[in-house]
């Protein structure tokens, strides 16, 4: 059964299935095959937690190592061989040995990162099914929907419900890529491909400067369309933005290709000023602790085996370096451990599903049953969460260890008085 509507650009359907109720046997085997896939979750879980408690005291312990060990520099103009091989902290502006461009659209910017990001206009499906039974049987109502929407990838119309009226193309004309730059420094330090990775605070760049770059490109605020009219696009057509990331001159300027060569002028003018202390610039400022080799910032392996290679936007001291570390090193923790305890509870629900199938026939029992399987779960899961993060903490911290081995038990003893005394007989 199928009805069709149309509302403007939103087309919508509707598909009606039905299936014959699941018997006894059934419902069996499909609850068999949940609590093998459960057995193998609640695995998984225990090493999730252990890892993530020994990774997380390896990181706080490497952070401590580094904080004891680095060295704040002087000057960042000047190479010194005493700190070779050191960890050492330093700030300043990010320079780069030449502009980024994009020839095809006539766009260059002085910085570490230049993305070009394509969207196409396409179809896209939504879906919304709610199921109900009647007549014995179990019955589906699916409802189809479909909108055009700029899309960055490329939307497989063939999966569509409906695919006739809602073609996509299979690819995109021009692609998405991002540029970077092969020279990296913050005064007369290199900075590693490590540290340059961590520069990803992108902005978009505006393109008003700019004038269309190619007869069927159209310049539209801060977008370039491949469209016959950008305010009424059709599907397949096209618009391209672009954003920058670690700007290294004075400002975003966006200049045309032909102007490069300027550009590289200026820079060489400004590194000339630079060499000589004299130069300013509101250039993207970064703080960085990395191993001094020579001239380059490369990754400090710890003692514990870590690696520590930071690179922070801004002007930041050496403990504001590392507190951050700390605090991004204690969320990561928290969110695995929720992850580690959601995984068992998933686990333990799914292994015990199979007292809630038997009993499914009864209604009250099958709800009384559904209620005490979600308790059970949850105590076992944060009980035995618990004890396998105090295994993790044992090499490391004893003491600690144990205070959570005997917390882990707190969940079941509470359960356990909540369970009436069997009456004397």
């Amino acid at each position: 059964l199928k009805q069709f509507s149309d509302t403007g650009s939103r087309k919508e359907h509707v598909k009606i299935t039905s299936d014959s109720k699941p018997g006894f046997l059934e419902r069996l085997s499909e609850t068999s095959g949940g609590m093998l896939m459960g057995l193998v979750t609640f695995l998984l879980s225990f090493y999730l937690l252990f890892t993530n408690e020994g990774r997380a005291l390896r990181t706080a312990k490497s952070l401590d190592e580094g904080l004891s060990l680095v060295i704040p520099l002087d000057s960042i103009y000047s190479v010194s061989q005493e700190n070779e091989g050191r960890l050492v902290h330093l700030a300043g502006a990010l320079s780069t040995s030449k502009p980024l461009f994009d020839p095809s659209y006539g766009l260059s910017i002085q910085a570490v990162k230049l993305k070009r990001h394509v969207e196409m206009y396409q179809w896209v499906e939504y879906e919304d099914s709610t199921e109900y039974e009647e007549n014995g049987e179990i019955k589906k109502e699916t409802k189809y929907s479909y909108n055009t929407e700029w899309k960055s990838e490329v939307v497989n119309s063939r999966n569509f419900d409906r695919e006739i009226g809602h073609k996509n193309p299979s690819a995109m004309a021009v692609e998405s890529f991002t540029a970077v730059a092969p020279n990296v420094q913050v005064g007369s330090f290199v900075l590693s491909k490590g540290l340059v990775d961590k520069i990803d605070n992108f902005k978009q760049l505006s393109l008003s400067n700019l004038e269309d770059p190619h007869a069927d490109v159209t310049r539209g605020g801060d977008y370039f369309y491949h469209s016959e009219n950008p305010r009424r696009p059709e599907v397949g057509d096209l618009r391209v933005s672009f954003f920058y990331a670690g700007l290294s001159g004075d400002d975003p300027y966006v200049g045309s290709a032909d102007k490069v060569r300027l550009q590289e002028f200026l820079y060489f003018a400004n590194s000339v000023l630079n060499s000589i202390g004299n130069y300013f610039s509101p250039s993207s400022k970064v703080t960085v602790v990395a191993r001094q080799r020579g001239d380059q910032l490369v990754p400090y392996h710890t003692k514990s085996g870590d690696i520590l290679q930071l690179l922070y936007l801004g002007d930041l001291t050496v403990q504001e370096v590392f507190q951050k570390e700390h605090e991004s090193n204690t969320m990561k923790t928290w969110a695995l451990r929720a992850a580690g305890w959601l995984a068992m509870f998933v686990g333990i629900s799914l292994m015990t599903r199979i007292f809630y199938t038997l009993v499914d026939w009864f209604p009250v029992v099958r709800d009384l049953v559904n209620i005490g399987l979600k308790a059970f779960a949850i105590c076992v899961a944060t009980s035995l969460s618990l004890l396998t993060i105090s295994i993790g903490w044992l090499f490391y911290r004893p003491l600690w260890a144990l205070l959570i081995g005997l917390l882990s038990v707190v969940p079941i003893v509470v359960a356990k008085s909540r369970v009436p005394p069997k009456k004397q007989q």
